[in-house]
């Protein structure tokens, strides 16, 4: 199946993307994921990318939609499927992503809403940290380390905190996905492909919530 997790910055759409991925064998589909490796790998797109990079300008996006192009048609996406996690954020870019399904013969499966409150998401992001030598997430109040002050993953002793993860960063943030990017999902909602999970529960109840809407 081919499928977009759908939801404002920390709702856990790249959580649930792993989980995929280790429970599915899914591809995840992160578009900065995929713009560092198309860069390291010297691919045409992702050529163009590292020009705009070093000249300090965005990466347009006929370029990311360029870089998915090519992704999807690598042979486990084509075997497994895949999960869009942050993209389209806007609608020229949801538009250039059914034109490339449609060029492909590709299928959207399901554009799955992870629905969240904005003021426990706010709090949410605020008091996320991670290890600073394996990258593995805590949060203050959620999900602190077994072992105070140690990384349940490697063992390290030191943790760091992204410096937009604040509530000021966050409410800027929330503003602009109400604004530019929650609109697409009417798009959606006509074609008959949106199906809405609760964003607010567990991990794992978010999780068998997705599953069933891929069971459907």
């Amino acid at each position: 199946m081919n499928i977009i997790l759908f939801g404002p910055p920390g709702a856990g759409k790249g959580t649930q993307a792993q989980r995929l991925v280790a429970e599915r064998g899914m591809v995840q589909l992160s578009t900065g994921d995929m713009l560092r490796a198309a860069v390291e790998a010297g691919t045409e797109m992702g050529k163009r990318a590292k020009e705009k990079m070093a000249a300090g300008a965005l990466v347009s996006d006929d370029i990311v939609i360029g870089i998915i192009r090519d992704r999807v048609q690598e042979p486990d996406c084509a075997t497994h499927g895949f999960v869009l996690d942050g993209f389209p954020r806007n609608a020229a870019q949801a538009q250039a992503l059914d034109d490339m399904f449609a060029e492909l013969g590709l299928t959207l499966h399901a554009v799955i809403e992870m629905v969240v409150d904005d003021e426990v998401l706010a709090d949410r992001v605020s008091g996320r940290f991670s290890c600073a030598n394996c990258g593995h997430g805590y949060h203050d109040e959620f999900k602190q380390p077994k072992v105070d002050g140690v990384c349940d993953v490697c063992g390290a002793t030191e943790f760091k905190r992204r410096a937009d993860d604040n509530r000021d960063t966050v409410a800027k943030r929330l503003k602009e996905y109400h604004e530019t990017t929650e609109p697409i999902l009417d798009v959606y909602r006509k074609t008959g492909v949106l199906r809405q999970v609760d964003g607010m529960a567990s991990i794992d109840e978010v999780a068998r919530q997705i599953g069933e809407v891929l069971a459907a």
